[in-house]
């Protein structure tokens, strides 16, 4: 399953920038969740999860499934947005739109 991956910056950035951005972003989210086919699934299943229980669930509301998916998404996400922007960036400086 294919996807598309876009980032949204509030800085100054030449679109030459922004595409290696993305491109760091995109390599870190597979490289992290093993396959570029998983990533779309796999947010989805985040996203589901989120809108059942908030972003941030006790770990005992949720099932061993989707405590697995939530870990493995954020541990993604967080290595997305630091190879995309560097490490010294907050998560919620961090804006993307994932469709898929």
């Amino acid at each position: 399953m294919s996807y598309t991956l876009r980032l949204f910056a509030f800085e100054d950035v030449s679109p030459q920038e922004l595409q290696a951005a993305e491109q760091r972003f995109k390599a870190a989210l597979e490289a992290e969740l093993g396959d570029a086919s998983l990533v779309a699934p796999v947010y989805a299943a985040y996203l589901k999860i989120v809108a059942s229980y908030s972003e941030t669930p006790p770990e005992d509301a949720l099932s061993p499934g989707e405590l697995e998916i939530f870990s493995q998404w954020q541990a993604a996400e967080a290595a997305a947005v630091t190879a995309a922007l560097g490490p010294n960036r907050y998560m919620g400086d961090a804006q993307f739109e994932i469709t898929g």
